[in-house]
């Protein structure tokens, strides 16, 4: 037995050694086919760093990166280019096509190169031709883009580049027109409708709006009649941009018969056609019948502004169109010649009437005010009218008309669940009663009901998110200050309390604060609710601040360059260096609004209610500094300088 044992150990033994030497074997096998590979890799990389310049071909269509594009496109007459993205589902569903679109242009004679560039890999090239969509398809007519629109087919991609590649092709006149100050006044005077774009060569936001407003001035031009779109250098053809206020790019106007208004549409091609195709028209719509006009009172949810005239002849017409125009975007005017209209108004040819629907009226209230145009009213005291009316002595407040009918302050507001449907109606009307009774007695006040799921954020704002009451109620005074009414079961005449309190000056207002910091001897102030009137709003003290994010990157890489300059400075008694984080403070004035991170104001030492913003200028030390030499009142630095 143990020597049958012995004997199997041997074997054991010597078939171990036999696979550690054939593994042995098989490791320096594959080590030299790894270095054979290496070897072969090397000649490939020796193949494709070259210079850079070589261009490779994929299913027929040429492939152009950052280092090849130029030297590839130098002596080209027409190149088809189309810039994709590997992810893209459009890129993908397109490639076929694209494919058979270089064979059939491959064929033409003479031959017309297909391109494709990876644009999420080569950002110059993307970069360079401003894509922002894929894919992106450009026609280069020697070295030139020609924006591509039409559909992605082999028929009309073939039938557009053979176009653009014959000898005599040249681009079309650009459809927008290019105005200076020989022909501005001319040209603008005497458009019923234009819009003009100010813009500076160098501004990327400009370049962005570029191709989106071309497109839009080709399409409009094309509509009966046209609306013209224009443009206007405002680096070069600065007496014309002063003229009208012209202090960023691109800043858009809109004309007519000479006269500026504002231009708050989109800034892309199908939002400025939908805008401006809107704005063509007059600005009051014509109501032709009593039933379109009762419907339009019933289903209304805003104030109701018609006009009465005997024809569109009537000089009172005219004046009254003149005057919506300014507020075309801020209510919706009616007018009818119609006299069973005038009769459901009980309003006369020439006259105006301003209604709210029925249930916003109340018994502290007209139903209806009524301004007669006579030849002396102006366009002016109409647009004063429709403001003084527009809101009932309790309305509604809501996200889509918070902007436009509550910005007048001290606004009261009261907070619950606000349902004017059928069956919510009694329960939102016996609390908006009850907002009345008060209303009628503050009429330096503007009152309003608001419902409270809407405007969660702002009752968080106010403290009041966990009151636990049914109704809860703020007051909005000026410069930005907010006041909260303590929680308790609402009526009447708590509201009142309120509202006194308030008037008397008695309230503390809300502010939403981090703690006052433990130390705040650095040179870069720290700022936060509570402490923002004692050091910003010091007027014996000018005060350069950044309200700034803890999450954002501009802010974080600015911050440097900010704590130099608070070491700079750290000696003059005069200046204040400080930040605070908006996120997590008020920032208790209107004067300094925070629409981005960072914000920088410098707040004047005897003008604190007007601070300096920081625009335009490098957010390093030099441009911080710069601006801070040139704004502040008094520096002990200056003088060395």
């Amino acid at each position: 037995m143990k020597g049958k044992t012995a004997f199997w150990l041997l074997m054991l033994l010597g078939l171990t050694q036999l696979l550690v030497v054939t593994r042995c074997e098989d490791d320096e096998v594959v080590e030299e086919a790894d270095s054979d590979d290496d070897s072969d890799d090397e000649d490939d990389d020796d193949d494709n760093e070259g210079d850079g310049t070589e261009v490779k071909e994929e299913n027929g269509v040429l492939i152009l990166t950052d280092k090849n594009f130029d030297t590839f496109i130098e002596d080209k007459d027409t190149v088809l280019v189309e810039f994709y993205a590997p992810w893209c589902g459009h890129c993908k569903q397109f490639a076929p096509e694209y494919e058979k679109i270089a064979q059939v242009l491959k064929e033409n004679d003479p031959p017309i190169p297909v391109a494709k560039v990876d644009a999420t890999k080569e950002s110059s090239l993307g970069s360079k031709f401003e894509v922002s969509g894929y894919p992106t398809i450009k026609i280069l007519k020697k070295g030139e883009p020609v924006d591509y629109d039409g559909d992605r087919t082999e028929q009309a991609i073939v039938s557009k580049v053979k176009e653009v590649a014959q000898p005599d092709w040249k681009p079309p006149p650009e459809a927008t027109m290019v105005l200076t100050k020989d022909n501005f006044d001319d040209v603008v005077n005497n458009a019923d409708i234009i819009l003009v774009e100010f813009y500076a060569p160098w501004c990327g936001h400009c370049k962005k709006l570029a191709p989106e407003y071309e497109k839009a001035a080709k399409e409009l031009s094309q509509r009966t009649p046209p609306i013209p779109l224009a443009k206007v250098d405002a680096t070069t053809e600065s007496e014309v941009a002063s003229r009208f206020e012209v202090s960023g790019y691109p800043t858009l106007k809109i004309f007519r018969k000479g006269k500026p208004y504002e231009y708050n549409g989109p800034r892309e091609q199908y939002g400025i056609v939908d805008y401006m195709s809107e704005q063509a028209g007059p600005p009051s719509k014509l109501v032709q019948t009593l039933k379109q006009a009762q419907e339009f009172v019933k289903d209304g949810d805003d104030v109701v502004i018609f006009g009465i005239f005997s024809s569109d002849q009537d000089a009172a017409y005219e004046v009254y169109q003149e005057a919506c125009n300014v507020l075309r975007e801020d209510f919706k005017f009616r007018h009818s010649f119609d006299s069973d209209v005038a009769k459901f108004f009980k309003v006369s040819p020439g006259q105006v009437v301003m209604m709210h629907p029925e249930k916003f009226q109340s018994k502290y209230e007209a139903n209806s005010y009524t301004l007669t145009i006579k030849d002396s009213t102006s366009p002016s005291e109409l647009q004063e009218f429709f403001a003084k009316h527009a809101i009932p002595l309790v309305g509604h407040r809501k996200q889509g008309n918070d902007a436009k009918r509550y910005k007048d302050r001290p606004l009261v507001v009261v907070y619950y669940g606000v349902d004017f449907s059928f069956d919510y109606r009694v329960a939102t009307q016996f609390w908006r009663s009850k907002v009345l009774e008060v209303a009628k007695d503050f009429p330096e006040y503007t009152f309003a009901i608001a419902d409270e799921e809407d405007y969660a954020d702002e009752l968080k704002t106010l403290g009041l998110s966990d009151s636990g009451e049914e109704v809860n109620a703020g007051i909005f005074g000026e410069g930005g200050k907010k006041f909260a009414m303590e929680p308790e079961e609402f009526d009447s005449d708590v509201l009142r309390e309120f509202v006194q309190a308030f008037k008397k000056g008695k309230l503390k207002p809300v502010i939403k604060s981090q703690p006052l910091p433990k130390s705040n001897k650095g040179p870069v102030k720290v700022v936060v609710g509570k402490t923002f009137d004692d050091i910003v709003m010091d007027p014996k003290k000018d005060v350069l601040i950044e309200f700034y994010a803890p999450w954002c990157g501009h802010c974080k890489k600015m911050e440097p360059d900010y704590l130099a300059l608070g070491k700079k400075y750290k000696h003059e008694k005069n200046l204040v260096i400080a930040k605070m984080d908006a996120t997590a403070n008020d920032v208790p004035h209107d004067s300094y609004k925070v629409e981005g991170f960072p914000t920088i104001y410098l707040a004047p030492s005897k003008n604190k209610q007007n601070p300096i913003k920081f625009e335009g200028g490098n957010r390093d030390l030099e441009g911080l500094s710069k601006f801070v030499e040139k704004h502040v009142s008094k520096l002990s630095q200056k003088d060395e300088l």
